[in-house]
């Protein structure tokens, strides 16, 4: 089990949040928490970067729910980055493959 570590940075479109980590059941409430905390703009666009996401059950997956659901209360717009192969894989099978848009960070900055 890996500890969820969460990391936001400003980019010229809106907040990014860096996901890494496990999103299960003890650690969805901290992403939720996380976006709570975010003023979000009209027309901004909240990034969650999940490349370093190693593990996300059902309760991770209603935090992604909740993050797409403030974005869109703010009248901004959510997205995801650097899906892993095993999120890609749930989002598809729930279809919310068809519900989160996905962008492209470019390659990573620092470490």
């Amino acid at each position: 089990m890996s500890p969820l570590m969460i990391t936001v940075r400003d980019a010229d479109t809106g907040p990014v949040l860096r996901v890494t980590g496990d999103l299960d059941f003890d650690t969805a409430p901290r992403l939720r928490q996380a976006v709570d905390e975010l003023t979000l703009a009209p027309g901004e666009l909240l990034v969650l970067d999940l490349g370093g996401l190693e593990f996300c059950d059902s309760s991770g997956i209603s935090a992604l729910i909740t993050a797409h659901n403030r974005a869109g209360a703010a009248d901004a717009a959510m997205a995801l980055a650097a899906v892993p192969d095993n999120i890609t894989r749930v989002l598809g099978i729930v279809g919310l493959d068809q519900v989160f848009r996905r962008v492209d960070l470019g390659p990573p900055v620092g470490p």
